[in-house]
């Protein structure tokens, strides 16, 4: 037997009022439960039960011990559980949902991180720019870009991110850099077409919020396709800084109105209002959150 044993027996004497009551409680032999006792006292140097004719009673140290190591024994105990039912959570099928680039550059390496330490889990990613239905889809979790809207999902906020104004050096050279957002106007700007309206690009101006109206040749659904036109000169572009760092740490693009940046743009990890996560869950969303952090976001 082990110490926590020893003291839940002692516990059970103490409720019961004899060893065979405790033994009976426990579904353990009454020798194991007087060895139990006896095992306790000998570690302790103190006699914590005295024997009646009637019943079993605590010492005034035993009284004292029992009221002190009451509930702390009930913290370890449910705390025991927990961690065997984590253990047990940590296997199954994980449903994931995630911005397209997003998952490829931040979720597929921590699925994997998380694959590594617990291979019995199998993950299911479903990647879309689009705000999917979380239950239509079936996903355990989903990670959003965006000031969550109302909503009746239930979030929790992993890390935020910078959205910046960016061209090729090769189109400033040619048009010039704006030095104001309603300069976009009269530019020429790479256009996404995702939900929401991408042609309204958000910044901050003189203290507020002010959307402002871009437009351009060019226009596309996907990301990779916009920052790389950007790059090659085709027009001004609006992204997340993590999306074209590398493209910016090459010289290949330069960031441009970044006094007129909005606050940064947060990412959640959400979730359908039903449902509780689960263990696997929780720790994809832990061992993100640790990954963002590391990151230049």
């Amino acid at each position: 037997m082990n110490r926590l044993d020893d003291i839940e027996a002692f516990l059970a004497i103490v409720e019961k009022g004899s060893l065979t009551a405790a033994a009976r409680h426990l579904r353990r032999s009454l020798q194991s439960i007087s060895r139990s006792l006896a095992t306790l006292e000998r570690s302790l140097g103190v006699q914590l039960i005295r024997r009646t004719t009637r019943r079993l009673q605590p010492s005034d140290p035993g009284f004292a011990f029992y009221r002190r190591v009451k509930p702390a024994f009930l913290e370890m105990r449910e705390a025991r559980r927990e961690a065997a039912s984590q253990q047990a959570e940590l296997a199954g099928l994980l449903r994931l949902g995630g911005p397209v680039m997003f998952a490829t550059s931040h979720m597929v390496p921590v699925i994997c991180e998380l694959r590594e330490r617990h291979p019995q889990i199998e993950v299911e990613l479903k990647v879309s720019d689009r705000e999917v239905d979380l239950v239509a889809e079936r996903l355990d979790l989903a990670v959003r870009i965006r000031q969550m809207r109302d909503s009746t999902l239930k979030a929790r906020r992993l890390g935020e991110l910078r959205v910046v104004t960016f061209g090729a050096p090769s189109y400033f050279a040619k048009y010039g850099r704006p030095r104001h957002p309603d300069e976009l106007g009269s530019h020429e700007c790479v256009v996404r077409l995702i939900e929401g309206g991408a042609e309204v690009w958000p910044f901050r101006v003189a203290g507020r919020r002010k959307l402002v109206r871009v437009s351009g040749r060019l226009r596309t659904d996907g990301t990779a396709a916009a920052n790389a036109a950007v790059a090659r000169g085709a027009g001004i572009g609006f992204a997340p800084l993590w999306q074209v760092r590398g493209l910016v740490d090459r010289g290949e693009v330069e960031i441009v109105l970044e006094e007129f940046e909005l606050a940064r743009v947060p990412i959640h990890a959400v979730w359908p209002p039903s449902k509780t996560l689960l263990a696997k869950e929780k720790l994809f969303a832990d061992l993100l959150m640790a990954r963002l952090k590391r990151e230049r976001l």
